[in-house]
């Protein structure tokens, strides 16, 4: 099941919270993730309005006025300490520590020292808590490749808290370092059409970059920006569906298996690596020891990837590592439907993802983290929490 993200007209937190709500995930989804996470009160408002001439959905995040500048380390333990189901919590974590490594390479400073200013604010961190429920609310259903438009990310000067700044401004071109981007469309005004929060959010969210992929589109959302300019829609649309094994004219071209060697880097450098492959659209990525010519310890560097993202992925394996040359293999792929229910271990939630062939459940396994925190809460060792867990998942079995 896939869906694709058309960013073609840029992108923001607000335009992808209405995309999502107008999909037809219930704004009461999101808002209870947002409620979980903020110190103070935030409503999502939902409004159908015109862009362009086109329907759409806008979705206002309507916070008290607040001057509070938060760091990554303010938002993460906001993250961490809330009571949010393990894909939402790791999506918003990513997401928001991706803005905390870009502003930290832009000016200088160290990850934890970083001070968001804008995307400090309530009404960020209910974009990025919001959007990231909408996602897994869609993988709980089936939905798991996102695939992401070359993004539109504007021109001319926007104003920000350091004064005014050429867009995009420095944060949106660290973000999107290896990835599809333009200026926009010719009709778009010159200003910023994609904002740090939302660059932050789809590099977090992809597992794809490029064109429609083969798929039945079944739901489409359409998420309005705050502005009307004139000749220019400014919207961001979802499209939902399952994905399909051939386009018109021809078979859908397969994943690709791409590898190197490697025997020349700090090997304190390879989770960053992983990091950035996945956020550059990858599948999976992984290392194998192995042993080379003249008894040289190295590692095997694989990335699985889409035919779509493979562009970004080789520029990063290039970009990230010292290699110089890689190989790569079309690859047959089977993967079952995916989705999350909930046990109850001692009267605590324990998520569990379940997998399904041809519609019969074949898996139960429930989620580590919440088997952690469940195990924390009850003074019980994670491994009799663990063997609780998975004897309430079998029940779920047929």
């Amino acid at each position: 099941m896939t869906v694709w993200v058309d960013a073609s007209s840029g992108a923001s937190g607000d335009m992808l919270l209405g995309a999502l709500v107008g999909a037809g995930v219930p704004v009461d989804v999101l808002q209870a993730a947002v409620d979980a996470v903020a110190p103070e009160p935030v409503t999502l408002r939902v409004e159908r309005v015109r862009r362009g001439g086109f329907a759409a959905t806008r979705c206002h995040v309507e916070v008290a006025d607040s001057t509070t500048h938060r760091t990554w380390r303010d938002v993460r333990a906001l993250l961490t300490a809330a009571p949010l189901e393990t894909p939402v919590a790791e999506r918003a974590v990513a997401a928001f520590e991706r803005l905390a490594v870009a502003e930290a390479a832009v000016h200088g400073c160290g990850v934890d020292e970083v001070h968001f200013h804008e995307v400090g604010a309530l009404d960020a961190v209910a974009d990025v808590v919001g959007v990231a429920a909408g996602f897994a609310h869609l993988a709980a259903h089936g939905h798991g490749e996102v695939v992401v438009s070359p993004v539109a990310v504007g021109s001319g000067t926007v104003r920000a808290a350091h004064g005014e700044l050429a867009a995009p401004p420095p944060a949106v071109v660290e973000l999107l370092r290896g990835v599809p981007s333009w200026g926009g469309p010719a009709s778009a005004p010159a200003t910023e059409l994609c904002t740090p929060t939302g660059a932050a959010l789809l590099t977090a969210l992809a597992t794809a970059w490029g064109a429609q992929p083969a798929m039945t589109v079944a739901e489409v959302g359409v998420g309005a920006g705050g502005r009307d300019p004139e000749g220019h829609a400014n919207v961001l649309r979802l499209l939902v569906g399952p994905a399909v094994a051939a386009a018109p004219g021809g078979a859908a071209a397969p994943p690709l298996l791409v590898e190197t060697n490697v025997d020349d880097l700090d090997p304190r450098v390879w989770p960053s690596v992983i990091a950035a492959l996945l956020a550059a659209g990858a599948s999976d990525a992984w290392l194998t020891p192995i042993l080379m010519k003249k008894g040289r310890p190295a590692h095997t560097l694989s990335v699985l990837v889409s035919a779509a993202a493979a562009p970004a992925v080789r520029a990063t394996v290039f970009r990230e590592t010292s290699a110089i040359g890689l190989r790569e293999v079309p690859l047959g792929k089977h993967a079952l439907e995916r989705e999350f229910a909930t046990v109850d271990v001692d009267g605590h939630p324990v998520a569990v993802k379940l997998a399904r062939h041809d519609g019969v459940l074949v898996n139960a396994q429930p989620e580590y983290d919440h088997v952690a925190r469940a195990a924390e809460a009850l003074g019980l060792p994670v491994k009799v929490v663990l063997a609780r867990a998975v004897a309430a998942a079998r029940d779920l079995l047929p």
